[in-house]
């Protein structure tokens, strides 16, 4: 069991989405304004859809926080749902409207089928309203004080899209040599979050081309961290093990398919002499590595070089033509429910990777340095 815990509850079209984050130290200087930032990071990227136009996210602190410092009590947080005005008969929690009709074709691809088995529902928004995308939202601000905490460590974290369809990006974003903070402010220049701006184009026609075709399109995004102490995670039980907290973290984005650490699948196709990162020694900085294949991580523990891990995304299921599903209830075959959704939400999906590496790695820090306020923790990494 980490130290840090956070919770999240909301439907996608209800009132508000709600997080909990305990285990935070007291004493840490919390930035709201950089909450809000986070936000509206996660909401631009090109090929998103009409939801964004509508919700403006900012985020209130409900608990947890006074005189802009944390007092070590759970921090509550709370993003209103803009587009909920739009929605209180078909979501009411009392009563059920009169004339409302029923989502009852399930999406290929969605969790609908699945989670209306599953809970035994008979109308598929019980399960689009949670299993949503939306929920990042939230992830995104409790992630983004996960990432002040980390911050005043000297920890740094930043993501850039490195695929659109068939179309890879060519920059290798630490052979650029930018501070994280930097490499974040230029992905965001960019509508697709990307570093290259030729594969930039070629990808924002796929993304229009896919358009057109009433279809949708993924990509991989990846995420780094700089500044990562030796010694998180660990080797010793399955479960403490970084790499596997992390994986299981990022495959926890809705529409997650695939992450790999390091060289990842590459590697496979390698030498073991072609892969294993050689270690050298220098007086000043201790034990490095000539090479980083490894993404920061061995036998589950971070090894002081940038924890290094890309992510693969699925495209979106629900597609502007639909592909042919079974009503839930008369079992005639029909077109799948079309629900308001993306062409592309890769850039986007790359926000929310930060975000939860950032709550990953907060964990693993107080897991291994422990202590109750921010200058305990300070000291025992000193020393």
């Amino acid at each position: 069991m980490g130290r840090l815990r956070y919770l999240t509850a909301g439907e996608s079209h209800g009132p508000a989405l709600i997080g909990i984050l305990e285990g935070l130290p007291a004493g840490l200087e919390l930035d709201r304004g950089k909450i809000d930032h986070e936000l509206r990071r996660r909401q631009h990227g090109y090929g998103r859809g009409g939801r964004m136009a509508i919700e403006q996210d900012r985020v209130e602190v409900l608990s947890g926080v006074r005189f802009g410092r944390t007092t070590g009590g759970p921090l509550a947080l709370l993003i209103e749902n803009r587009d909920w005005a739009n929605w209180q008969e078909a979501m009411d929690p009392s009563a059920r409207p009169e004339g409302y009709r029923p989502v009852t074709v399930p999406r290929p691809g969605h969790a609908d089928l699945a989670g209306a088995l599953k809970y035994g529902h008979r109308d598929l928004r019980d399960v689009i309203e949670r299993a949503s995308a939306r929920e990042t939202a939230i992830r995104v601000a409790l992630g983004a004080i996960a990432k002040q905490f980390l911050g005043a460590f000297g920890i740094a974290i930043a993501s850039h899209v490195v695929q659109i369809h068939d179309v890879r990006s060519r920059v290798n974003a630490l052979e650029l040599g930018l501070p994280l903070e930097e490499l974040n402010a230029r992905a965001d220049r960019s509508p697709l979050r990307c570093l290259d701006p030729e594969a930039e184009r070629e990808m924002i026609a796929r993304i229009d081309r896919a358009k057109e075709r009433g279809d949708t399109v993924g990509g991989v995004f990846e995420v780094v961290a700089v500044g990562v102490p030796v010694g998180l995670g660990s080797y010793v039980h399955w479960d403490r093990r970084l790499d596997g907290r992390i994986a299981q973290a990022l495959m926890s984005i809705p529409g997650m398919k695939g992450v790999e650490i390091g060289l990842g699948f590459a590697a496979a196709g390698r030498f073991g002499s072609e892969v294993q990162d050689e270690i050298t020694y220098e007086y000043e900085g201790g034990f490095r590595r000539r090479s980083n294949n490894a993404g920061g991580l061995e036998g589950g523990v971070s090894n002081g070089e940038p924890i290094v891990a890309r992510v693969a995304m699925k495209p979106l299921s629900t597609l502007g033509r639909p592909l042919r599903s079974i009503d839930l209830l008369t079992k005639e075959e029909r077109g799948a429910h079309r629900e308001r959704s993306d062409i592309c939400a890769v850039p986007a999906a790359a926000v929310v990777g930060e975000a939860v590496l950032a709550l990953v790695l907060a964990d693993a820090l107080l897991e291994k340095f422990g202590g109750d306020s921010m200058a305990e923790i300070a000291e025992r990494l000193d020393r």
